[in-house]
């Protein structure tokens, strides 16, 4: 069973970059599966910004700014590997 780490807030199409707010702790280089209906992907996180700011994790209640390889749109659930 996969556990949530959050949920697709936004997604800026142009910029490839998914906007999560977090329920638990993500770090870069953690390994997580993108889900959306029958759309899902799996990327590792290679970087991710707190308003606009480089950060190496994230914490809950926290809205990160992470690359995405596919498009990612709200509603999408950002799931532990």
């Amino acid at each position: 069973m996969n556990d949530s780490i959050g949920k697709v807030v936004h997604y800026y199409d142009k910029l490839g970059v998914a906007v999560v707010k977090l329920d638990k702790k993500l770090a870069a280089g953690d390994r997580v599966r993108f889900e959306h209906g029958q759309n899902s992907f799996e990327q590792t996180i290679e970087s991710m910004q707190l308003d606009h700011k480089p950060i190496n994790e994230g914490n809950p209640g926290d809205e990160v700014a992470v690359k995405v390889d596919k498009k990612a749109n709200e509603g999408t659930v950002l799931l532990a590997v």
